[in-house]
């Protein structure tokens, strides 16, 4: 695990599979997905950074992809995974349908501070996720850093009246996450508050610890270069840790699992339940939340599945020559 030596393009490229992934549902203003598998001796591996990252930032999502093909990951210390609903930046309306998808799960996250929408709109979707999973369920906002400081003050005093497990990234910058922390206990508002971006799109994920900017970390394997690097991380910054992920397929996802599956303390659900977002997937047994968790299995990819989604040919080009330059960016 981890010291097994990096393959090059060319073994890279052997074994690549590019896939186009319908979504039930918009998300983050896409309607589809498309990925690349990358197959290597251990199984299959995906690398899906969003199409604007750059060659330097997309290496680690081909690290993590690597390491699942050719590495391997930590032995497992739990043999399930609890997980939570996600609930895009919908309609109110459409809440119950959304939730309907995911079996079992007691815990949702809910988008908020979607561009074009205001802080009502965003009231009136936290309330339906309440109404749907009633008072013991546990119910987070994510804000993907879309307020400044005041909003974010705003947003959560009025929020907070659904008793917010804790809110992700409020604000966009590690400064303004420790000043809103600060006015937030000042103002009497508990509600805590998630690093994720300023983890993941960090050049140094530990500056949340050392500024007092969280309470708790949501991490993503392929953003932070792997399961080992994001185990790392999350023992050096000591904060409760969230596994989350980015609308993976379920080779993806497998790799969160697995992260979440090895780390020592899991005290929240974690969001891998994205497989529910998708219309089809690239095997025939998709991790799926079953009674609100996942479980630690392999996932192999369907021969079949994978013609049938098969992106069309100069996209496959563009994911062999995105796949080249993240690769230079690496060592060995």
């Amino acid at each position: 695990m981890g010291d097994a030596p990096r393959p090059g393009v060319a073994e890279l490229l052997d074994g690549l599979a590019v896939v186009t992934l319908p979504l039930n549902v918009r998300f983050r203003g896409v309607t589809e997905r498309e990925v690349a598998l990358i197959r290597g001796p251990r199984g299959w591996g995906e690398f899906a950074p969003f199409v604007e990252y750059g060659p330097a930032e997309a290496s680690r999502w081909l690290a993590a992809a690597i390491e699942a093909a050719w590495s391997g990951w930590p032995d497992p210390v739990r043999d399930t995974v609890p997980v939570n609903a996600t609930v895009p930046a919908v309609p109110a309306r459409e809440v119950p349908a959304v939730l309907a998808r995911y079996d079992g799960c007691d815990t949702v996250k809910v988008k908020v501070a979607e561009p074009g929408q205001d802080e009502q709109d965003d009231v009136d979707r936290v309330a339906a996720v309440r109404d749907v999973i009633g008072p013991e369920g546990r119910v987070r906002v994510d804000a993907n850093g879309g307020w400044s400081i005041a909003q974010a003050g705003d947003a959560l005093a009025r929020l907070r009246r659904y008793d917010l497990e804790y809110a992700e990234q409020p604000c966009a910058a590690v400064g303004d996450l420790a000043r809103l922390r600060v006015a937030l206990a000042r103002a009497g508002v508990e509600v805590p508050v998630a690093a994720d971006e300023s983890i993941r799109k960090a050049e140094d994920p530990l500056e949340v610890a050392r500024l007092g900017a969280a309470d708790l970390v949501v991490v993503k394997v392929a953003p932070l270069g792997g399961v080992d690097a994001a185990l790392r991380i999350v023992a050096e910054t000591g904060l409760p840790a969230v596994v989350s992920s980015a609308i993976d397929s379920s080779i993806g996802l497998r790799a969160g699992v697995a992260l979440a599956a090895a780390l020592p303390s899991l005290e929240h659900a974690c969001g891998l339940g994205t497989g529910a977002m998708l219309a089809a997937d690239v095997t025939d047994e998709p991790l799926r939340p079953h009674d609100g968790r996942l479980p630690v299995r392999e996932v192999t990819a369907d021969p079949g599945l994978l013609e049938a989604h098969a992106a069309a040919p100069d996209r496959v080009t563009w994911w062999r020559e995105r796949i080249t330059a993240a690769r230079a960016q690496l060592p060995g």
